[in-house]
């Protein structure tokens, strides 16, 4: 078990040092072009590609990180340079995640390599588990896979919405009900291989923020996937219910962990590290403009009112990085959440980065809320973090309910 330290090695330094050059020299120069777009960047994907940061060999070395500190690192230095280019770059990290969690090891070797691609022919995949009437209730999913004995296919029917790279990609990961009576403890997750009749995507929203990463509806009708494509196999999601079942009786209907919730626990750090990346970037361009604009004479960083919104955002960054890093820490080394550590780094990190970046706007005032600057953007950009992956409201009430003991509604 590596100790836990807040200085990088010089390895982690090195990564460092190429992920935020990488950040500067590409992602940053077409941060405004592709926002306006409203595409997947395709070609900065591409690029990112070419230098091995998209790339299933450079995700796993940053995810067994004895440390916990690759994953957060690379997150904060690719959205320190644009949140929307950072998300198509890493959006496909979901899908895998949820695989490593739930899948088996043949699942794990053969399924992740084709959601990146190669350098060449570079691809995205997608994890679809929020739907129109199921976001934070997980359990009033309604997408249904049934299984067909006959032929060793499940077949899935149902929608699912807000998925990053949702149609365009090439291996979706779907979270489907097999057993209705056991609410959240009756899902499981699906492997859909690409081309796979009956998938489509739906309506590609038009959104606030992050808008050049890809997100859109997905229909399932009728899609039929091989036996083999059921996470961690058939076996094992029998057993699973089996448990579920006679809990169920016991327990009068307690609910459970699933397979979604399994990927956004472990997800939930780096999404706090996203959130701290915008908010240093914010954070940056308010302090450079503070010491060169001039008002009565003098740098407004001279002024109170500026330098004390400036200290107050450093000291929240640097605060929200270090739970950041501690949750981090302690998942990569067994170390379990006894006060829901996870969701408080991805709360505190998520309501700083809203609460810089508004800051930073102010700072720069009229100029801040034009798209001259990028504080905009990143403002626009930073209200996702307190949203996706379980809101503010859900992370307090995981906390909560953590520190309690007890189901609090």
């Amino acid at each position: 078990m590596a100790e836990f330290t807040m200085e990088l090695n010089d390895e982690q330094k090195e990564v460092r040092d190429w992920l935020h050059g990488f950040a500067a020299d590409v992602i940053r120069p077409a941060a405004a072009e592709w926002d306006e777009r409203e595409e997947t960047p395709w070609p900065v994907i591409q690029e990112a590609a070419k230098v091995g940061i998209y790339s299933l060999d450079f995700y796993a070395q940053q995810y067994f990180d004895p440390t916990g500190l690759g994953i957060p690192m690379a997150m904060e230095e690719l959205f320190w340079g644009d949140a929307g280019i950072a998300l198509s770059i890493v959006g496909t990290g979901l899908a895998a995640v949820g695989v490593l969690a739930n899948g088996t090891e043949e699942q794990i070797g053969t399924w992740i390599p084709q959601m990146y691609g190669d350098q060449n022919d570079v691809k995205v995949a997608a994890f679809c588990s929020s739907e129109p009437d199921a976001g934070s209730d997980v359990a009033s999913m309604r997408t249904r896979a049934v299984y067909d004995e006959a032929k060793d296919e499940w077949v899935i029917n149902g929608t699912k919405t807000w998925a990053t790279n949702g149609g365009i990609a090439g291996v979706h990961v779907v979270v489907a009900v097999v057993d209705p009576e056991l609410g959240s403890k009756g899902h499981a997750s699906f492997i859909v291989p690409p081309g796979t009749a009956g998938l489509s995507q739906g309506q590609k929203f038009k959104k606030h923020g992050i808008r050049a990463s890809h997100t859109a509806e997905v229909v399932l009708d009728n899609v039929r996937v091989p036996g083999s494509c059921l996470l961690g196999g058939k076996e094992k999601l029998d057993a699973r219910l089996a448990r579920a079942r006679e809990k169920a009786k016991a327990t009068g209907g307690e609910r459970m962990k699933n397979a979604a919730m399994a990927t956004f626990e472990a997800s939930r750090p780096a999404v706090g590290a996203m959130a701290v990346g915008t908010a240093r970037a914010a954070y940056e361009v308010a302090l450079d403009y503070a010491r060169t604009r001039e008002q009565f004479g003098r740098p407004i960083i001279d002024n109170q009112g500026v330098a004390f919104q400036l200290a107050d955002m450093r000291t929240q960054i640097d605060a929200a990085r270090l739970l950041v890093w501690r949750a981090s820490w302690m998942a990569v080394n067994g170390k379990p959440f006894t006060a829901a550590e996870g969701s408080m780094s991805k709360l505190f990190a998520s309501e700083t980065a809203k609460k810089v970046t508004a800051q930073a706007v102010q700072i720069l005032g009229g100029n801040g809320y034009t798209r001259d600057y990028p504080v905009e953007r990143m403002h626009r950009d930073s209200a996702i973090y307190t949203i996706f992956e379980g809101t503010s409201e859900i992370q307090r009430l995981v906390i909560a309910r953590t520190l309690a003991g007890m189901p609090i509604r």
